[in-house]
């Protein structure tokens, strides 16, 4: 009996939400470790970082030549090879960060491109709709009457009207004198 009431609450939860929130789970540290080498790969394209790191090197340098043999940590003798190790370190973990940074903006790019050709066959079909409503407006223009047309067909019309009042008033008067 238990086994089934776990059956009935399981059925309540909605099929593979576990797996669901899993990916999620998944797609959020993807997407903050993406964002984090984007930070990481700006950081490292500005002037500052350069500054920073020509200060840190010049830094390190003086020290290890000028300072006392017993407290260098990365002695002028031994070339510097604690500095040539951290340069090195930090250059092999900048490039795939500054690569990912960029597949990323690519990724970006091709979805701003695609909407962009979406957006622009949108402009297209509404321009060509427009055009063709215009073409129409201009062709049931063309059938209508114009101003002019209507004028001279009132200026028949109301010197028609004159002639018959004319013609009705003498026949009137011939009528009213016999």
């Amino acid at each position: 009996m238990a086994r089934a009431d776990k059956a009935v609450s399981r059925l309540d939860a909605p099929k593979g939400l576990r797996t669901r929130m899993l990916r999620r789970g998944r797609q959020r540290d993807r997407d903050r470790f993406g964002r984090f080498t984007e930070t990481f790969a700006r950081a490292m394209g500005t002037p500052w970082f350069l500054l920073g790191m020509t200060i840190f090197c010049v830094f390190w340098l003086a020290y290890n030549t000028w300072a006392p043999v017993n407290l260098q940590f990365d002695p002028r003798a031994l070339n510097f090879t604690l500095l040539t190790l951290i340069l090195s370190l930090q250059a092999s973990y900048a490039a795939p960060m500054i690569l990912l940074a960029q597949n990323r903006q690519d990724d970006r790019d091709r979805v701003q491109i695609e909407q962009d050709r979406q957006r622009a066959e949108r402009n297209l079909a509404d321009t060509e709709y427009l055009a063709r409503e215009v073409v129409a407006l201009r062709l049931a223009v063309r059938d209508m009457a114009s101003k002019d047309f209507i004028r001279a067909e009132l200026r028949a019309l109301l010197e028609e009207l004159e002639r018959n009042r004319d013609e009705r008033g003498q026949a009137h008067d011939e009528t009213s004198r016999d």
